[in-house]
């Protein structure tokens, strides 16, 4: 798989969070699927667990099919925080992403929404002239690629903004209100709220890099998002994203249902 679908498959991938349980609840579950051109290509699963005003979100994202013929990627994420009536505020997101040989390890402190600490181990070889840096003002008021995507039900399912920080790139996602479709998979089966995304880099990222500037050209981008009315908060349950390789799917075979 080129370069470009495989950025793609991982950022469709860090779209798809995880639902919340209720106060109540201690442990909740997700899982995906990623396709291109209709041909499973990575599974992702998460797990929530709740205690009170504390969260924490484990993930597990692997390649799958045709794309391990490729190379085998494979990635484990963490994020933790503290709940707030409008949001969910994360604390520390941890990434662990390996593709091939290659392992590397991302690492990112929050308070109130500004980005205290981040590191990226190993750490990567840059071309200053050819590189975007992140400076102080990019990492206020941002959230993580995760917990960021979940939303309350008493807010806009699709926000007009949402500014992201993954521990290398800051990026928003630009989402406007597009239609409602009906959405059926394990544990939900309703109407979901269609999002057209639009992918705006902002830095943290190489100059002229051919999947950045696709996806920053791409106006056919979508994410839906269906309402669990049990914890009363919007969460993803599908994402599409064209490549020049055939459309590229996140769907949710799983939505809800505690263990």
């Amino acid at each position: 798989m080129a370069m470009i679908a495989v950025r793609c498959c991982m950022m469709a991938v860090m779209l798809m969070s995880c639902l919340p349980a209720k106060a109540d609840e201690i442990h909740h579950e997700m899982e995906y699927s990623v396709a291109l051109s209709g041909l499973p290509i990575a599974r992702a699963s998460f797990s929530t667990s709740l205690d009170k005003k504390r969260y924490k979100i484990d993930g597990t994202i692997y390649s799958a099919g045709i794309a391990n013929l490729i190379t085998r990627i494979s990635a484990q994420t963490t994020v933790s925080g503290t709940v707030s009536a409008d949001r969910f505020q994360a604390r520390n997101y941890l990434l662990n992403y390996t593709s091939g040989k290659k392992t590397r390890v991302y690492e990112v402190n929050f308070r109130n929404g500004n980005v205290t600490s981040n590191s990226i181990t190993p750490e990567p070889r840059r071309n200053p002239d050819n590189w975007v840096p992140v400076t102080g003002k990019d990492l206020r008021a941002v959230l993580d690629p995760i917990s960021g995507i979940i939303l309350p039900a008493s807010k806009k399912a699709c926000p007009a903004r949402l500014p992201i920080f993954d521990g290398e790139t800051r990026m928003d996602l630009v989402l406007t209100p597009k239609a409602s479709k009906p959405f059926s998979t394990k544990g939900f089966k309703g109407d979901a709220i269609v999002c057209s995304v639009r992918f705006v880099p902002k830095a943290g990222f190489k100059k002229n890099r051919k999947d950045i500037d696709y996806l920053k050209k791409l106006k056919t981008m979508e994410i839906w998002f269906a309402k669990a009315d049990p914890v009363n908060v919007y969460a993803p349950v599908y994402v599409k994203i064209p490549t020049e390789y055939g459309m590229l799917t996140v769907s949710a075979v799983r939505f809800g249902g505690n263990t």
